[in-house]
């Protein structure tokens, strides 16, 4: 089954910190962006941080130098360590595949956790 399975959510107060984790599963060998989005009730879902197999990360400016984006490119996870919570960073936290390959030489193009809800208390 070729899924995304996202742990780590739940109910923290402000200024707190949580750690998201994602992992794909055994039949995804290689996976080019990596990265995490939300959707806050009422809103467009949103870039948070992603990325890339060489390292390169790319965070929303909402979230720079309170989040921070690792990746472990030999299991394809990668967490999302935030800091400094504000009540506007409640949201259903999704984790993002882009260029995935499969063991069967499968490819999507995008794949999608299911999501997991932070939600920051004032």
């Amino acid at each position: 089954q070729v899924q995304l399975v996202e742990s780590g959510g739940g109910l923290v107060q402000t200024g707190g910190s949580l750690r998201l984790s994602c992992a794909a599963s055994r039949s995804i060998t290689r996976i080019t962006v990596m990265g995490w989005y939300r959707q806050a009730p009422g809103k467009q879902r949103e870039l948070v941080a992603a990325i890339t197999g060489g390292g390169s990360p790319n965070y929303a400016d909402s979230v720079k130098c309170r989040f921070t984006i690792f990746r472990e490119n030999a299991k394809n996870t990668v967490e999302l360590q935030m800091n400094s919570l504000k009540p506007e960073d409640t949201a259903v936290y999704y984790c993002n595949a882009r260029g995935v390959v499969t063991t069967s030489s499968f490819r999507y193009q995008e794949l999608w956790g299911q999501g997991t809800l932070v939600t920051v208390s004032s």
